[in-house]
């Protein structure tokens, strides 16, 4: 979802992606990066329906489909059933993938982003029933979902569709006990249904490489050679259980690096779990924006503005200053409705249980991250 993409006004390898509009998509350097992932060993690639705006999967058929033996990697993507109008529209996502990335089948298929509101179209599309024929059918090898929602809800849908084959989680050392994320105890969810557990966020956006001054210093105490993508990556692959840990790599530099740390990879000792406690103690002591995702704010918005997703990028600035990742997290969050849309009305402060001043705190989103 991070690949490279071409400087601005060079058409050099845009192909496809300009065709459709999507991202120019620098194939070029995305070849190079598929030709050290796969002679360091690796073979797991990761893509969706909607990645760089479509463009995505028609880079993969490029720089690895039509390059390498079908045989020789492992290729998922993502069927988006929020982003169809109908049951017929979202099937044929599928299809879609299947000519855009001439990959013939599927190793791991996901269900995409479910949590809250967006997991009812995949009931009301029969989406479940569908990814299971097309596993019969030799289209799919296995079926899972990718989930951004809290262990219970997890619980229910694992509850309700026994039949899954694993299950794609938020995971990261920051987020473990994190009272919006809760990577542990949803991570502890899909154990307990015994399912196989693919790690997606685990440098958290890029944010666990731009860490404060504080936490730096801890980490460096502790191996100052240790690159600080390597803890990140080491604490969610030390997890048992876990098929693989997914990073968005956008360049051969940031490839080089990680392949360095998971090619000759060690689970954290004792002692270095430890030292990610210290630094994950003090990510938690920042001056964050108390909100702890119960939305009854959004409930009575008449904007309908994502009240939870602004303050969540605030509180990514205050932990970690990466500014671009707030602002990647409050556009994909708020979407058509941005915290400048408030009108100041009020009722989202008169029903927060954590009396929170929102009007206050939406006014400084829009300022930084629009």
């Amino acid at each position: 979802m991070r690949l490279p993409v071409c400087a601005s006004g060079s058409a050099r390898n845009i192909g496809e992606a300009a065709d459709r509009g999507g991202e120019p998509i620098d194939v070029e350097q995305v070849c190079a990066m598929v030709d050290e992932f796969m002679g360091a060993g690796f073979s797991y690639f990761d893509t969706a329906f909607t990645y760089h705006d479509g463009a995505s999967e028609p880079a993969i058929k490029r720089a690895l489909v039509d390059r390498y033996p079908r045989e020789s990697f492992q290729l998922a993507t993502k069927l988006p059933a929020w982003a169809a109008k109908s049951a017929a529209e979202a099937r044929g996502m599928l299809d879609i993938s299947l000519a855009r990335t001439g990959a013939g089948y599927f190793d791991y298929y996901l269900l995409h982003n479910l949590g809250g509101e967006l997991s009812q179209p995949f009931e009301d599309y029969g989406l479940w029933e569908f990814v299971q024929q097309k596993k019969a059918e030799g289209l799919i090898r296995h079926a899972g979902f990718s989930i951004h929602d809290n262990a219970a809800a997890l619980d229910a849908l694992l509850t309700a569709h026994p039949e899954v084959d694993f299950v794609q989680l938020q995971i990261n050392y920051a987020d473990w006990e994190n009272p919006k994320v809760e990577s542990r105890k949803c991570y502890e969810v899909a154990r307990a249904h015994g399912l196989p557990v693919i790690v997606m966020e685990p440098v958290k956006g890029g944010s666990l490489v731009k860490l404060p001054p504080a936490a730096r210093a801890v980490l460096a105490e502790a191996n100052p050679s240790a690159p600080l993508a390597s803890w990140a990556l080491r604490f969610a692959a030390s997890l048992p259980g876990v098929l693989t840990v997914l990073s968005g790599m956008s360049n051969i530099e940031q490839m080089r690096e990680n392949v360095g740390v998971m090619r000759d990879f060690k689970p954290l000792t004792a002692e270095e779990a430890a030292v990610v406690e210290r630094v994950r103690g003090i990510l938690d002591e920042a001056p964050t924006v108390p909100c702890t995702d119960c939305r009854y704010c959004v409930k009575g918005c008449p904007q309908h503005i994502g009240i939870p997703a602004a303050l969540e990028s605030l509180n990514i600035m205050a932990q970690f200053g990466d500014e671009r990742r707030a602002k990647e997290n409050y556009a994909w969050s708020t979407g058509s409705h941005p915290a400048s849309s408030c009108i100041g009305c009020g009722a989202c402060e008169r029903v927060c249980p954590q009396h929170i001043a929102i009007t206050s705190e939406l006014a400084r989103a829009a300022e930084l991250f629009e």
